[in-house]
């Protein structure tokens, strides 16, 4: 296995390519991306990206022969595309998603999802092709949020439910946070400028899916999201009358 692993980073080093699928707006890559930018006409990598990644893979074909196939994805897991089977599902196929909070742009960090089986080759030529293009990558396992949703989700919930409780205004809680932990920007504040709705899309998933309380969005994005709702009806009765 370890002679494997070392042959695949040799030809990495020397020729492996890795070809772009797109399918719908990216949240991930904008087109003029490093990755995007690198990609070829054809490779041993397949990244598909868009809104429509998985309906892409169902029809890329056979795929086996690939060093990895990577799917962009949303809030579903990435079994939804591949299935399941016992627990010992896995292939050269993986999903991943670039971390991005609400309408901010996107991070450096790509959350990369493998399942139990999934070949460590696969991994590997996937890690390479996105650290190549500048990315940070954490590999995690096929769940419902990843990793960043699963841990700060529920720190949003309690800090926007203690301001509705009116334990400190919206500026002392992202103060004391600020200073007291050294986070670059509070959580209110943090909420408010990538978008509050956006933040109930995200916990009304991990609550449906993990049945936690503490996913369960709290009133101020619940509030949010029926404004969001509400706009969106008022502007297409607004555009059907003229």
């Amino acid at each position: 296995m370890k002679n494997e692993r070392r042959a695949f980073i040799l030809k990495w080093e020397t020729e492996m390519k890795y070809q772009i699928v797109r399918a719908g707006e990216s949240r991930s890559f904008s087109e003029d991306h490093q990755l995007v930018a690198g990609a070829k006409d054809s490779g041993e990598i397949v990244v598909i990206i868009g809104a429509n990644a998985g309906n892409a893979f169902r029809k890329l074909g056979a795929t086996v022969q690939k060093a990895a196939v990577l799917i962009e994805l949303g809030a579903e897991c990435l079994g939804a595309h591949t299935g399941e089977a016992r627990g010992e599902e896995g292939s050269n196929v993986l999903g991943f998603a670039r971390f991005r909070l609400g309408s901010s742009e996107p991070s450096n960090l790509v959350e990369l999802v493998r399942q139990p089986r999934t070949a460590d080759t696969a991994v590997d030529a996937a890690k390479q092709a996105l650290e190549s293009a500048g990315l940070q990558v954490a590999i995690c396992s096929d769940f419902a949020g990843r990793i960043i949703d699963r841990l700060v989700r529920p720190y949003y919930n309690a800090a926007l439910t203690r301001l509705d409780e009116g334990l400190a205004s919206a500026a002392d809680l992202d103060m004391t946070l600020r200073l007291g932990l050294g986070y670059p920007e509070g959580p209110i504040e943090l909420l408010e400028r990538t978008g509050l709705a956006d933040h109930y899309d995200a916990t009304q998933v991990l609550f449906e899916a993990y049945a936690d309380a503490a996913y369960a969005p709290a009133r101020r994005a619940r509030v949010a999201k029926l404004r969001q709702e509400l706009n969106r009806q008022d502007a297409k009765k607004s555009k059907s009358k003229n």
